[in-house]
């Protein structure tokens, strides 16, 4: 569990820093080499091929990435995966407490996000080297009882039901690398023969493959390709190297290396013969797509996004009404989400088709604000409770605040991007990194609002708040920068200052929009100061 807990929390911090900058990363590649390129190094940050191949699929699913792209990046992630295996593998447990250390001043005793957010990362990974330590100590007196050897011996003999054993163990525990550090471990140690150890960690590669699969169920048939093509990849290489290496005489390690670490080098090399299939991944979209075909009924004229989710019911039965208003307030974040993410995009190559796309998405939420009022002006109010009526407020509240973050997309944000295509002005590299920094993290507290407002929790309600205080650092950053780089005579700066200045404030106030759903949670639960003056 704590190795579980410890590759989580890295994973954790390692997507609140960074967050939506990954997209970007990903979607700038086009070559099928680079893509498996930022696969590897992806899975080696986000500590789990099973989160790239998820991450992968949305962008599948919204159009981002084809197939063939898609598949790159999960190819490369799966070794990234078997990477950092190598890496966590590796005898550091003496680096633990300067880990612990370091890792534990920079999450407790700073404000600024980043820094934070690295101290977790760097407790995760001491978490991860003491784990492994226990892990090994806890298998030794195993190693001498009856159990163990009686279940290695079956397993020696039935390497099939070892193939499914670490295929289960991937996918209950989902995460492959904390399943083979632990069977690396076992064998490590003599509590394993080599043998078994192989046909566990070809089935964990098997289960890793399943927890994707498992997880997008909901998403689109789109999304869903990439998991599952992935899965007949991986599970067909891998019975086959199961076959091959127990049925033949085929010697796949050098005979007198250490049990453990010749388990990873096989698993890094089972990888690498993954990425012969490169050249081949067209082929496998054609049986995909006809396995999970796209239902005729979802080519619709109007996008299902844009189709109300408000029901009649409301009139009558308050909770059904605030369910399906709660409903409907989600929508509207999820159509500001795909207004503000294609933004900066604009500001590197000017699409005209693009922006008038953005301002008619703008339409769709006014329309849904209209909706919002209507409807809950005609809820049973004399029904309500006090509770009741204050929860449709605060909805409505949220709806006005999202409403007028659109706006601010439509009337600033997009004519800034065309005063920029049409006049010429070109932004310094150093000033457009900075600016993609913040869209990037506006991108990561709307979403953390969206979860927010699914499940009103109050610790979410407290982190979003002080992201308020963040993004005023970084616009307080950037801006001090840009100042320099104009002193500095740096001509793009400015030729481009108004328009680097005016983004960078109008993403603040965005921003400050978005995270207002926390204010409601914080004051209910008597966490929000009603004034920030000195008494």
């Amino acid at each position: 569990m704590l190795l579980l807990f410890a590759v989580r929390m890295v994973r954790t911090g390692i997507e609140r820093a960074f967050g939506a900058g990954f997209q970007r990363q990903v979607t700038a590649r086009k070559h099928p080499i680079g893509l498996a390129i930022v696969g590897v190094f992806l899975a080696i940050l986000l500590q789990s091929s099973a989160a790239v191949t998820l991450l992968v699929s949305g962008f599948a699913g919204s159009g981002a990435l084809a197939f063939t792209q898609s598949m790159a990046v999960v190819l490369g992630g799966d070794l990234g995966s078997a990477f950092l295996i190598q890496i966590l593998s590796l005898k550091l447990s003496w680096l633990a407490p300067a880990l612990l250390t370091v890792g534990g001043i920079l999450f407790l005793k700073t404000e600024q996000k980043r820094l934070k957010q690295a101290g977790r990362i760097i407790l995760g990974i001491a978490l991860i080297l003491i784990s492994l330590g226990f892990l090994r100590d806890a298998i030794e007196p195993i190693r001498e009882s009856a159990l163990l050897p009686a279940i290695s011996g079956y397993l020696e003999r039935d390497f099939l039901t070892a193939f499914i054993v670490g295929a289960g163990l991937a996918f209950i525990m989902h995460s492959s690398v904390a399943t083979i550090l632990m069977v690396v471990a076992i064998v490590s140690v003599g509590a394993l023969p080599f043998s078994v150890g192989v046909s566990i960690l070809l089935g964990a590669n098997m289960g890793s493959a399943l927890i994707p699969v498992w997880l997008s169920r909901g998403m689109d048939p789109l999304a869903q390709r990439v998991p599952l093509a992935n899965l007949i990849v991986r599970g067909l290489a891998g019975v086959m190297a199961l076959m091959v290496i127990n049925l033949t005489s085929l010697t796949v390690i050098p005979t007198g290396w250490n049990d453990g670490q010749s388990l990873i080098l096989l698993h890094i090399g089972f990888n690498c013969m993954l990425l012969l299939f490169l050249p081949f991944l067209s082929t496998l979209e054609r049986p995909v797509s006809v396995m999970l075909p796209i239902p005729k009924d979802i080519s619709i004229s109007v996008p299902t996004q844009n189709q109300t989710v408000l029901n009649d019911v409301g009139e009558t039965n308050p909770t059904l009404a605030l369910a399906s208003l709660r409903h409907e307030v989600l929508r509207m974040a999820g159509l500001l989400r795909d207004m503000l993410t294609p933004v900066m995009g604009l500001y590197k190559s000017f699409d005209g088709a693009l922006l008038s796309h953005i301002q008619s998405q703008d339409l769709v939420v006014n329309e849904a604000l209209d909706m919002v009022r209507k409807y809950a002006s005609n809820m049973p109010h004399d029904d309500m409770s006090k509770d009741q009526l204050k929860e449709m407020r605060e909805l409505m509240d949220y709806a006005i605040a999202l409403e007028a973050a659109g706006d601010i997309i439509v009337k600033r944000l997009l004519p800034l991007a065309r005063e920029k295509s049409h006049k010429g002005i070109k932004l310094s590299k150093v000033g457009f990194a900075e600016l993609l920094a913040i869209n990037d993290q506006v991108e990561v507290n709307l979403k953390t609002a969206t979860n927010v407002l699914i499940s009103s929790d109050v610790m979410a309600a407290r982190l979003l708040l002080e992201e308020k205080a963040e993004m005023a650092r970084m616009e307080r950053s950037s801006r001090k920068k840009h100042l320099r780089r104009l002193s500095d005579g740096d001509a793009d700066s400015a030729s481009s200052s108004d328009i680097h200045l005016e983004t960078a404030y109008t993403l603040k106030e965005f921003n400050s929009w978005i995270i207002s759903v926390a204010h409601p949670i914080l004051v209910r639960e008597g966490q929000l100061l009603t004034t920030r003056l000195v008494e």
